[in-house]
């Protein structure tokens, strides 16, 4: 997979790199913020616990 991502990047390969580390970057901070998350609340809901006083 990365092989292909790498061939069908245009540029040089430092221009590559670059793309690349984007590329990876806004997957991770997407899966961080975004996806994790919502799986976590949709199929883990944390249950509403009240101290008693």
């Amino acid at each position: 997979m990365y092989a292909a991502l790498w061939r069908v990047i245009p540029g040089p390969w430092f221009v590559k790199l670059l793309v690349f580390l984007v590329l990876i970057a806004a997957v991770a901070y997407a899966l961080i913020f975004h996806a994790y998350p919502w799986f976590m609340q949709t199929f883990f809901p944390t249950p509403d616990v009240t101290v008693p006083e």
